[in-house]
């Protein structure tokens, strides 16, 4: 592929691998910024004024330092003394006070809560970096360290009391007013985790068993499978490797209240002292307050269900540039047929007011577009503008779809398939098909009558004439002209596949950790890009060629360029698998969706993570950007579409209907109509203009997240179309709107 001019490396030297803490909404580490409601004692030498200032902080700095000079690291121990202006004797009289009368200060040791100082400094070390940030997530470190994450549950009140507290909090809220009973109850679930982790850590096995057995019940009904890992931790031990908790454990879980409902609660937790509760929800929680009426039940479970409670409202207010970029200017050749056939025809720039109206293709530039030079594009190649006026002649010819006008469906389907079917995809002209199996081979078919053929070789193409006109035909071998081809070069399952705009080249991405590159010239691997570590589940090429995305069960995603063998840019955040990804239209930004059941816009030039929805109750395994840019629309294993407005980053609609995992999503070339592809053996055609239409985005709306779901699915299903057993594993609509299906029969 043609170099790109100023590659986005050289753009950002220093900052090309963006990482992120793992548990900040958006990947923005935000200062506290007055709605953090996290308030453990920093315990860092730097904030030296203060450590000697409450007697808490006084008696864990004197731990340290006795620990420091405990190991005979005398120099520490003096330095870290005179920041913080204490006096010189102070170790040795503290040593005396803290300890009581019994046990002389020499024995060099500070009892606190019967710990002693190393305990403690473990936890100095947590309570410092829950109050700052979470540890920083780099690339080769999976974790933070375990021990500290888990060493946070060790300071714990009684046992016995847990489900008092609990119960007593539960009646609490089953008493309010019912404006914040709905807003108060989202509390339940992360409190019933941490305490339920609290007991199992701290060795009281059966009163674990109890709370759990007594309220696993009330939680609701989508936090099923999560409860379910739950449950199989009994033990301290099994806390220990379980990648599931330690996110629970390091990502504050964000809870969206309305500030009279939170006064409620607090003075409730206050006035019963119960203070087990209120360290948690200090510690563990994030409650993002706003002001105005308290939501309804039914707009708190539209957004909830991630693993990590909804997004923070910080998160998703960063400008993003959705618009599309400004086509090049390609001069229309006339053909004599067109001008035969029909005056209209043959002149595309008559018909193109049709396609303005849809916002899809206009000559000016849009005001929410990025810049054309935003990040650097590859420039047009010749064979580019030729395929430009092609898809131009072609749109010509393309059906308005609407209510009114639904589009035929052509349904490939992959008979004995015993390989296993994992991934397809269609080219952007449909001319060809690919197929990804887990047998670990990639196929490729012609779905025209037009063979595949390979190059010729070396020595064969030294003998042609480079001058002649029909020098593309001329390389061609015909001797290895056939319908389909087979890839070898994986040793897993393909889990992603992605045809190049242009046509020449294939991504696929495999169980065995890699992403290669294939010519469709010579049919051979070109390059293999290793960086994840485990199963890559999906990777897409950019609609402008040249870049790609992958995604995988490392939990990132990874931005890479055809000519570099390391990634540009690695996007983390996610606290579970990266199970799909997606192009925005103008390849400026990109989305991911995870199966902890969120989705992630993040911005390609600065590698920050610029929007953040919640609100499906499975993982995700479907995204589809509309072609105007302003909407997404995803789906997951909870069988419903839904819809967002990236602009205003808000959910704007819900289609249900679909009685299993979603695993393909598209939209019509003008964007009329959302086609959806299901494991439930249907496609499902929805009306997405008539769902765009009928927004209110008023600001107070997007001031608050409050959304207003109508439940009109019924409304906006178009068609139902059932397969006789075929689960649907790839839609693609053709440059003249015709709707193609693939998916592998299962008998």
């Amino acid at each position: 592929m043609a170099a790109v001019q100023g590659s986005l490396v050289d753009a950002d030297e220093e900052k090309d691998i963006k990482t992120e803490p793992p548990n900040d909404g958006c990947g923005n580490n935000h200062a506290n910024d007055g709605r953090v409601l996290s308030t453990s004692p920093s315990a860092s030498s730097g904030s030296n004024k203060s450590a000697a200032g409450a007697p808490e902080d006084q008696q864990t700095l004197l731990a340290v330092l006795q620990f420091l000079r405990k190991n005979n690291l005398t120099e520490s121990v003096e330095i870290l003394r005179r920041e913080a202006g204490l006096p010189e004797d102070s170790l040795d009289l503290k040593g005396n006070d803290s300890s009581g009368a019994g046990s002389g200060g020499a024995s060099g040791t500070v009892d606190l809560d019967g710990g002693d100082a190393t305990s403690l400094l473990s936890r100095v070390t947590v309570s410092s970096s829950a109050g700052a940030q979470p540890p920083t997530k780099t690339v080769g470190e999976d974790q933070p360290d375990v021990n500290v994450v888990l060493s946070a549950y060790s300071q714990q009140g009684d046992p016995v009391l847990y489900e008092v507290y609990y119960s007593g909090l539960k009646k609490f809220i089953e008493t309010v007013l019912d404006c914040h009973r709905a807003e108060l109850s989202q509390v339940f679930y992360p409190l019933f985790v941490h305490m339920y982790l609290e007991l199992v850590y701290n060795n009281h096995e059966n009163e674990a068993k109890a709370f759990f057995e007594r309220f696993s019940g009330d939680q609701e009904c989508y936090y099923e499978d999560d409860l379910r890992v739950l449950s199989g931790l009994t033990k301290r031990e099994h806390m220990r490797g379980n990648e599931t908790l330690l996110d629970f454990r390091t990502s504050k879980f964000v809870l969206r209240i309305s500030r009279d409902s939170y006064q409620l609660l607090k003075r409730h937790l206050q006035e019963r002292q119960n203070n087990q509760i209120w360290n948690i929800i200090q510690e563990h929680l994030y409650i993002d307050i706003f002001d105005g009426m308290p939501r309804s039940k039914s707009q708190i479970d539209a957004m909830s269900g991630s693993l990590a409670g909804e997004a923070k409202r910080e998160a998703n207010k960063a400008k993003v540039y959705y618009g599309l970029l400004k086509e090049p200017e390609i001069e229309l050749p006339l053909d004599d047929e067109d001008e035969e056939a029909e005056n209209e025809e043959g002149k595309p720039k008559k018909k193109k007011p049709k396609k303005d109206s849809m916002g899809s293709k206009s000559k000016k530039q849009d005001p929410n577009a990025p810049s054309q030079n935003r990040i650097p594009l590859p420039e047009l190649k010749d064979s580019d503008k030729l395929d430009k006026i092609m898809y131009m002649k072609e749109a010509t010819k393309r059906i308005r779809l609407g209510p009114d006008n639904l589009p035929s469906i052509c349904f490939y389907t992959f008979l004995n398939a015993y390989q296993g079917l994992t991934a397809v995809d269609f080219t952007d002209d449909s001319s060809l098909i690919a197929g990804g199996f887990a047998d670990s081979t990639v196929r490729v078919w012609s779905v025209t009558p037009k063979k595949l053929r390979k190059v010729k070789s070396a020595a064969d193409l030294n003998l042609i004439d480079k001058e002649s006109d029909d020098v593309l035909e001329r390389i061609m071998d015909e001797k290895t002209a056939s319908e389909s081809k087979i890839l070898y070069g994986h040793s897993g399952p393909i889990y992603g596949i992605s045809f190049s705009p242009d046509r020449n080249y294939l991504l696929s991405s495999s169980e065995d950790g890699t992403v290669r590159l294939w010519s469709l010239l010579t049919f051979t691997c070109l390059v293999g890009y290793k960086g994840h570590n485990y199963p890559v589940w999906d990777t897409h090429f950019s609609p402008h060629g040249y870049y790609f995305v992958s995604g995988g069960h490392d939990r990132v995603a990874r931005l890479w360029a055809t000519d570099h063998y390391q990634p540009l840019r690695i996007f983390s955040g996610h606290l579970a698998d990266v199970t799909c990804t997606r192009f925005h239209p103008n390849s400026n930004y990109l989305a991911t969706g995870s199966s902890d059941r969120t989705i992630r816009l993040w911005d390609v030039l600065t590698g920050n993570c610029v929007r953040i929805f919640t609100g499906h109750k499975g993982p995700i395994h479907a995204l589809a950007f509309s072609p105007n840019g302003k909407f997404l629309a995803s789906g997951a294993t909870d069988g419903r579409v839904l819809l967002w407005d990236i602009g205003h980053g808000l959910m704007v609609g819900e289609l249900k209907g679909h009685m299993d995992t979603i695993y393909s999503l598209k939209f019509s070339r003008d964007g009329e109509i959302l086609a959806s592809g299901s494991m439930d053996n249907t496609v499902r055609l929805w009306d997405a203009m008539k769902a765009f239409d009928d927004l209110e985005t008023d600001d107070f709306t997007a001031a608050t997240g409050h959304i207003h779901l109508q439940d009109n699915s019924q409304e906006l299903l178009l068609g139902t179309y059932m397969s006789k057993s075929t689960p649907v594993v790839h839609l693609h609509f053709t440059r003249r709107n015709l709707l193609l299906a693939a998916g592998a029969y299962n008998p």
